[in-house]
């Protein structure tokens, strides 16, 4: 499915709910998007929301146990949609019920790819594939899963921006973009299915330029766009401006934007800033609805109270902190 469709898709959302047809109403104008906030109200996304999530679970956990409160505060996460990421050993497990579920409830699945060898430059979040064989069986199990349902999926997070700072050693290089654009160009083959190769954030490779080479050469020409700020926390009006900058220089290519957590901008105390900082908040919730003609959504990509790793008191990456997720609800506007 290509970026046009994708906003087709959502022209149609809109004239459905005009006409009364849809239950998805356009966000209020105090919930517009870029208000680092969290107005939306929950149902209105296009994308899918997993009724069965680790938020949705500890709500009704923390509602049997008399928090109520706490419990109402969880279910600005839970009630909204965040990507699913599948294990790398068996993908069909997690894409399968989340585009059946997408398919039923009319909405759209976010899948997060992210099984690239030598993943994370063996950090918090190590590990991946273990050679390019196993990478390329991994990627036709996700497609497979996918088939024809309509599916969003963001593709790699850091693997690019990893090449562009040294991270990845350079004898990795060029497997990594020879199986990137492996990937973009199977996912693209998916009727269905809008590929978003990850980018990076405005924090991390300062001057989108040094991109630009990297990504190409990851087959970004053959994506629908790439993707910003996943798992980071910069504000959506600094990813915006990166992200125009960014698309220039690929030829006008769309982007999307991780808004998960950054409701109250970076943590600019400390090292590691990036992970699990304290006082941060969720960001606008998402939606298609983005005033930017360039921005083709706001996604949840990071799912609001994972941990980032063992850091500042974290269980492993990916874990489910319920007490950090309770922070990112209670921090946000609305």
């Amino acid at each position: 499915m290509s970026g046009r469709r994708l906003r087709a898709l959502a022209a149609l959302t809109l004239l459905a709910t005009a006409l009364g047809c849809s239950g998805q109403g356009a966000a209020a104008p105090a919930d517009r998007p870029g208000s680092d906030g969290a107005g939306v109200a929950p149902g209105s996304s296009p994308f899918w929301v997993d009724p069965d999530s680790e938020a949705a679970r500890q709500a009704e956990e923390w509602e049997r146990e008399g928090r109520k409160k706490d419990a109402e505060l969880l279910r600005r996460i839970s009630e909204r949609p965040a990507a699913v990421w599948p294990t790398p050993e068996d993908p069909a497990a997690r894409i399968g019920p989340a585009v059946a579920g997408a398919a039923a409830t009319g909405t759209t699945a976010v899948l997060v790819a992210y099984n690239i060898p030598h993943r994370d430059c063996g950090q918090y979040s190590g590990g991946g594939a273990p050679d390019a064989a196993a990478y390329r069986a991994y990627l036709e199990k996700f497609a497979e899963a996918v088939g024809e349902h309509e599916a969003v999926v963001v593709l790699e997070p850091d693997a690019v921006a990893h090449v562009v700072d040294g991270c990845t050693p350079a004898v990795h290089h060029e497997e990594r973009y020879t199986l990137l654009a492996e990937a973009v160009a199977r996912l693209g083959e998916l009727p269905g299915t809008t590929v978003y190769l990850d980018a990076g954030n405005p924090g991390w490779i300062a001057d989108p330029q040094k991109l630009v080479r990297p990504l190409r050469r990851a087959g970004i020409e053959a994506a629908d766009g790439f993707a910003l700020n996943v798992a980071n926390f910069y504000r959506d009006e600094t990813v915006t401006s990166y992200g125009r900058e960014l698309s220039a220089a690929l030829g006008g290519k769309h982007f999307v934007i991780d808004s998960s957590r950054n409701g109250n901008g970076p943590y600019t105390d400390g090292e590691e800033s990036w992970c699990n900082p304290p006082g941060r908040a969720l960001g606008t919730p998402p939606t298609r609805d983005t005033d930017e003609p360039l921005l083709d959504a706001y996604l949840w990509i990071k799912r609001p109270g994972e941990s980032d790793g063992e850091c500042r008191g974290g269980p492993p990456a990916g874990r489910w902190w319920p007490e950090y997720a309770l922070g990112l609800a209670r921090n946000a506007r609305g």
